[in-house]
């Protein structure tokens, strides 16, 4: 079922994306808003209620209905249930367009245009970049943007799925990584109701853990399809240069996978996820402390392209067969 869940899922995401200005978009944050204001009260103790209530009751939803539907009306009705989950938490289409828009007037010739779409994106301060850096920059955040949007999500649902639980894993990886990003210290989005610091705290922490599997499952999935040493010395001797350590690991095996120079001194972000997730500008971290690789070019984009999707392939030609074998057994 796992694997006929994200296949439909996938394509259907592809044929019709959800649109950013979509009421499902709103309801997380409307949940993490009442759960924050409910239940954080300033304490360590209450944090981790607190986070437990947004993150732990969506995904317990999610499974009951799964379970529901597979007991009473049989399994039809339960893949579709996974299906229609997946499609809401997992796909390409919902960072996808920024980033062809910028590789789109690169491409052009038109770097003015790239950086705004940039600072768009991003919310970050793009009008000095030169080129090289808002290829690098871009390649930097498609890369962590396609771990988050489909390979985390991919290996939560994965793993709790062969354990009978369903749709569970995608929303909890989902909630964890949105409820760290709204209460994070620079979110925007919580005007009404800032979240106190024992919550920012326990949401990075919970999300640091929660993250670290899929990022090094998803770095290995890039030195699968790339090129295989140079992703692994990436991994084990350049993700130190990156101040988020499950980051670091995917960015250094994605500058090996393809032999392009990331890292160095980052963007002075503004949004919220940079900051929690150390993408802000570090005065410690150079240039000199890039990974080894060529200068980023618009061709490179391309790579990361290829990168990510025969990954996705390499996933789920595995999953396929495991699937075959389970039916087989």
């Amino acid at each position: 079922m796992s694997f006929f869940a994200i296949l439909f899922a996938l394509l259907i995401e592809q044929a019709r994306p959800l649109s950013r200005s979509d009421p499902i978009h709103a309801g997380p944050r409307a949940w993490a808003l009442s759960v924050g204001r409910n239940f954080d009260i300033g304490t360590g103790a209450n944090a981790w209620v607190a986070w437990s209530i947004a993150v732990l009751v969506p995904s317990v939803v999610a499974f009951g209905m799964h379970f529901a539907l597979l007991h009473w009306i049989g399994w039809p009705a339960a893949l579709l249930w996974n299906v229609a989950v997946l499609y809401f938490t997992l796909g390409f289409r919902q960072f996808s367009y920024h980033f062809t828009g910028i590789r789109d007037a690169l491409e052009e010739g038109d770097a003015e245009r790239a950086r705004m779409r940039l600072a768009e994106w991003k919310q970050v301060e793009a009008g000095e970049l030169p080129r090289s850096e808002i290829v690098r920059h871009v390649i930097e955040y498609c890369v962590i943007a396609a771990h988050r949007h489909v390979f985390g999500v991919l290996a939560w649902f994965s793993v709790l799925a062969a354990l009978g639980l369903g749709p569970t894993g995608a929303v909890l990886y989902r909630m964890a990584e949105f409820v760290a990003r709204y209460w994070s210290p620079r979110s925007r989005a919580v005007s009404a109701h800032a979240a106190s610091v024992s919550l920012q705290q326990a949401s990075a922490k919970a999300w640091t853990v929660i993250d670290w599997l899929p990022a090094r499952l998803t770095a290995m999935s890039f030195a699968v399809v790339g090129s295989f040493e140079e992703a692994i010395d990436g991994w084990r001797f350049h993700a130190q240069r990156f101040p988020n350590d499950n980051d670091g690991v995917i960015l250094a095996a994605t500058a090996g996978a393809i032999n392009v120079r990331l890292g160095g001194e980052a963007l002075r972000a503004k949004s919220d996820l940079e900051q929690h997730q150390g993408w802000e500008a570090n005065p410690e971290i150079g240039d000199s402390d890039s990974t080894p690789g060529r200068e980023p070019e618009v061709a490179h984009l391309r790579s990361v392209v290829g990168l990510v999707w025969r990954s996705v392939v390499v996933w789920m030609l595995l999953l396929a067969l495991l699937t075959f074998a389970r039916l087989l057994g």
